[in-house]
């Protein structure tokens, strides 16, 4: 108990010092201001007149009684220490005035309404075993100052239990306000870290994904050059010998790239899924994808341009996700909403544009409960391409994606298709 009521540091942050406006900041001070304007002249009025106290006593008394209870707000625990004091003072003071006969003591009533409130400023900012011991020296003191109860003073008893019991009640409100609120804290502080944790998840799930799409692609470039680099002897006739070693060595560090290629796979895979052969999707398969949510009971329209350039396979790939992301999220926000799907060229970038109407069915809870994985699986393939995304909602209540892929990738400028096979998310 010595050591909860020796604790004086901390921070000297306020009561409701993290409110959101200014007048819920200042609201404590304002309470405990008017508390000591009314106290004060009550006390120096009541000790003069009715307990007889000498005045400079009445005074002191009076100031150290009141006063302390503005540093309560923000330290409420040395407050309690110079309010706790003083009163104790102040029962030994009154014990021997010539006015205590019919009066309460060791406690009069002014400093039973301050304790009170002293109580309650320390209940909202205190440890539970600070207030345990608060409370305890609370009753120590009155049973200590009962043992010399002046003649015709008020029973000491009754006025030490009801400050015994008025304190303790205001500090287990309190305490429990504080507890519940410090709770609730805690709570939105581990919903945030959980939230940080599953956006950092989702993210990591997505680029693990577009890597083993991305990996047949790259896999199948270096099988072009391995086989280019082993079969030059052959097709070229006059090589010199230092050329014919060139391309050798040039062949055994495609197979050692692939080889490393395989590995990386493998640990991408290593939740146990299997790759199902089958030839990439692009943006030729778009139309199929139309089809299916005009299946699914969304109506939508496809404007595919008839000249389309030779895509490179990264932006092939990831412009027929993107339709697939944006078409899957229709389904699922916007049941019913009126949708139209446009993928052209303006020479050097392949625009996709996906736009909904807002939702013309009520949306279930099914609906309504996305993996999140949609956007984010977005903005990575555009980054991947260096390309650019623009999302969000129109004024009509629909929504928008438009990306917008270079037609020259890292990956196209040193090759110009690829056949491709696609792993099983």
């Amino acid at each position: 108990m010595s050591t909860s009521l020796r604790s004086l540091g901390g921070p000297a942050e306020p009561l409701f010092g993290r409110a959101p406006k200014r007048w819920q900041r200042r609201l404590p001070y304002v309470v405990v201001a008017c508390f000591v304007v009314a106290l004060l002249p009550i006390t120096v009025t009541v000790l003069l007149h009715d307990y007889k106290a000498p005045g400079g006593w009445a005074g002191a008394l009076a100031v150290a009684q009141t006063a302390p209870l503005l540093l309560a707000v923000a330290r409420p625990l040395r407050a309690w220490w110079i309010v706790f004091a003083a009163d104790v003072v102040g029962a030994v003071v009154l014990s021997g005035t010539q006015g205590m006969e019919g009066r309460p003591w060791p406690w009069t009533p002014m400093v039973i309404v301050g304790y009170v409130l002293l109580m309650a400023c320390l209940g909202l900012r205190a440890a539970p075993r600070t207030l345990v011991a608060v409370w305890l020296a609370t009753g120590a003191a009155g049973v200590a100052l009962s043992a010399m109860k002046p003649a015709y003073a008020t029973s000491a008893t009754n006025i030490h239990m009801l400050m015994f019991v008025l304190s303790g009640v205001t500090l287990l409100l309190t305490g429990a306000l504080r507890g519940r609120g410090e709770a609730e804290r805690l709570l939105a502080e581990q919903e945030a870290i959980s939230e940080a944790e599953h956006a950092q998840r989702t993210l990591l799930e997505e680029r693990a994904r577009i890597a083993r799409e991305l990996h047949d692609v790259v896999a199948h470039h270096m099988s072009v050059i391995t086989v280019q680099a082993d079969s030059a002897p052959y097709r070229i006739q006059g090589l010199p010998a230092e050329a014919e070693e060139e391309f050798s060595t040039i062949a055994a560090s495609a197979r050692e790239s692939l080889s490393e290629m395989r590995r990386l796979l493998a640990v991408l895979r290593s939740d146990g899924s299997e790759g199902e052969r089958a030839p990439q999707p692009g943006v030729d398969r778009v139309q199929q994808l139309v089809e299916a949510t005009v299946r699914a009971g969304v109506p939508a329209e496809l404007a595919l341009s008839a000249d389309l350039p030779a895509l490179p396979p990264a932006v092939d790939l990831s412009a027929y996700r993107i339709v697939q992301e944006a078409l899957a999220n229709v389904v699922r926000h916007a049941p019913g909403a009126m949708t139209r799907v446009s993928v052209r060229s303006d020479g050097t970038h392949l625009l996709v544009v996906v736009v909904n109407g807002p939702a013309a069915e009520p949306r279930s809870a099914l609906e309504t409960s996305g993996t999140g994985h949609g956007l984010v699986g977005m903005r990575e393939r555009v980054r991947l391409t260096g390309g650019t995304l623009d999302t969000g909602p129109l004024p009509d209540g629909g929504f928008r994606v438009a990306a917008r892929l270079p037609l020259r990738t890292p990956l196209s400028d040193s090759s110009t298709g690829s056949d491709r096979s696609e792993d099983t998310r």
